[in-house]
């Protein structure tokens, strides 16, 4: 990206300041920048007065007034009558409340994890539709790929429901500077990232959480401008217990695109894994009856 392109403003409206941090992480460096709004009304006021913003990524889950509402109200907004919204959700992700993103003015629907590449791209595709007719020819598109993929979708919902996703960010130097609670679950802490949890998590990141952030790690390698994606890693909780986590990392960059620090995706995949272990074993056992009763059969045959 040339320092003299003018980047191009893309609002991100999210109640939970780590997911617009999150978002910025995953942006840094692009030709887009991040505008946070912290509720449907702030969203409301910066679009009122604000006429460059070139698409909306909205959170389906937030108190007082929901994304639905929200996308309902920007699309009544003079000006923002073809502005493309992106709903990005954890919690709504069956057929009805798919339809009424659309039906409230949405262009596309991301389930949290979502991954951070496929939504450049997408961003990058709806940003450039402003003409009413390309944004509605796209649209009957979107929402008949998604009837289409409901069903898949469904196959894979139950994975992803069992997943816990954390969020751990850090400096230029590695030390951590903010953790969302899924972190305390995920380290088996305190139910809640209070100051004594805290504490423990950067105790444990100073001892066991050393594999996140050795030389090869993940975090590293954002900090040094490299983003990772789904990387398996095992760790050692702050209980003593292993479990298994995919880790997603992204670099921080200032106005300058210099590094600051780097933002860790981390989700649980611990039950996962163990389904996965059950299963095989499950398998191998099924593969070991049949072959014991061929060889019954072939015995039986021969008497």
């Amino acid at each position: 990206m040339s320092k003299k392109n003018k980047l191009i403003n893309i609002l991100a409206v999210d109640d939970v300041p780590a997911n617009i941090i999150a978002l910025e992480a995953v942006f840094s460096g692009t030709d887009y920048k991040i505008v946070g709004a912290s509720s449907g009304q702030e969203a409301l006021n910066i679009l009122s007065t604000q006429n460059d913003i070139a698409l909306v990524l909205l959170d389906v889950q937030m108190p007082e007034m929901d994304g639905f509402e929200t996308a309902s109200r920007i699309k009544k907004l003079s000006g923002c009558e073809d502005l493309p919204i992106i709903f990005i959700t954890a919690v709504y992700n069956e057929d009805p409340f798919i339809k009424k993103g659309y039906e409230a003015g949405a262009i596309d629907y991301f389930s949290k994890p979502f991954d951070p590449e496929i939504l450049k791209l997408k961003v990058g595709l709806y940003s450039s539709y402003r003409q009413k007719a390309n944004l509605l020819n796209e649209r009957e598109k979107r929402v008949t790929e998604t009837e289409e993929l409901i069903q898949a979708g469904r196959k894979l919902s139950a994975i992803f429901e069992g997943l816990t996703v954390g969020i751990l960010i850090a400096d230029h130097d590695g030390n951590i500077i903010l953790t969302n609670e899924a972190i305390s679950q995920i380290l088996h802490t305190k139910p809640s990232v209070d100051a004594d949890s805290y504490g423990e998590i950067l105790s444990w990141w100073n001892g066991d959480g050393h594999k996140l952030k050795d030389e090869i790690g993940p975090l590293w390698k954002a900090i040094k401008g490299e983003s990772t994606h789904n990387e398996e890693i095992e760790i050692i909780c702050l209980d003593g217990s292993i479990v298994h986590v995919i880790v997603s990392a992204s670099p921080l960059r200032d106005f300058n695109g210099n590094s600051t620090g780097a933002v860790l995706v981390i989700q649980d995949v611990t039950a996962t894994k163990k389904l996965e272990a059950d299963f095989e074993e499950k398998l191998s056992h099924l593969v070991t009856l049949g072959v014991g009763l061929e060889h019954l059969t072939h015995l039986s045959d021969k008497s």
